[in-house]
């Protein structure tokens, strides 16, 4: 090997992990111009890097197909560092506390591009719970902390959702038609939280809130999640304040 090899080697995988850095302290779907003056290489060797993440499933082109996020290696990477030492931290300990206060199973999500991931989550007690896995994907338009994410995009990027995206009705309550769900959305932004009611799964209620990060934007969701028969929706929502107080817990952790 070619001494000018051994050099050029680390150097393009330093370049890669800065592209990388640069989209994860962007916080948001970030253009190549945007990358390009993060890292401050040439223009040619940035959308060569680009391209090549995204071939390999390290970025992946957002809804409105200019910018990019985070692709499915990427993800994985991430969730298994936060699943190292989730334990440990302080997210732990406030879906602990939020656990016991309502005593069902509380849930910490992120968008994942058509979807929502549990990153992290605290189960309840009773025998009688939904077994959804930290790691699990579930649908935007089907439950609350997917509408949640849904309420706070940009118009232009939830217009090009409503216009492609399959609505498929989990249940008979799923809202599948673009314009109930648009003005189901437009009052959730209003209200500050979302509900699900038997719309994901048949027999289970769930409640969610947003956590922001410092520059506003939708970090991550707050939720519960509980079997009808054990907690009604409107019973559920008397466990509004300490979601948020736990949401606003969460955001403290971003800045």
């Amino acid at each position: 090997m070619s001494p000018s090899a051994t050099v050029d080697k680390p150097a393009t995988n330093l370049r890669n992990l800065l592209i990388l850095e640069a989209l994860a302290a962007g916080s948001r779907p970030m253009t190549v111009a945007e990358l390009n003056s993060s890292v401050k290489l040439p223009k040619p060797t940035v959308h060569r890097l680009i391209g090549t993440l995204e071939e390999e499933g390290f970025l992946i082109r957002h809804l409105d197909g200019r910018t990019y996020l985070p692709g499915p290696k990427l993800r994985q990477m991430m969730l298994g560092v936060m699943r190292a030492g989730q334990h440990s931290l302080a997210q732990r300990q406030i879906l602990t506390r939020l656990n016991e206060k309502i005593r069902e199973t509380c849930n910490l999500s992120i968008p994942d591009t058509d979807a929502m991931i549990y990153i992290d989550r605290v189960e309840t007690e009773w025998p009688l719970r939904i077994q959804l896995h930290a790691g699990s994907r579930v649908p935007l338009h089907a439950t609350s902390a997917g509408k949640l994410c849904l309420a706070h995009m940009t118009q232009e990027t939830l217009d090009k959702y409503l216009r492609s995206a399959q609505l498929r009705p989990y249940t008979e309550r799923t809202v599948t038609d673009p314009d109930r769900l648009l003005e189901q959305l437009t009052g959730i932004k209003e209200q500050g939280f979302s509900t699900d009611e038997e719309e994901f799964v048949q027999g289970m209620i769930a409640v969610a809130v947003p956590a922001f990060a410092p520059d506003g934007q939708l970090a991550a969701t707050l939720s519960f999640h509980a079997p009808h028969q054990r907690l009604t929706l409107e019973k559920g929502l008397a466990h509004l304040e300490d979601l948020r107080s736990a949401a606003k817990e969460i955001s403290q952790l971003f800045v």
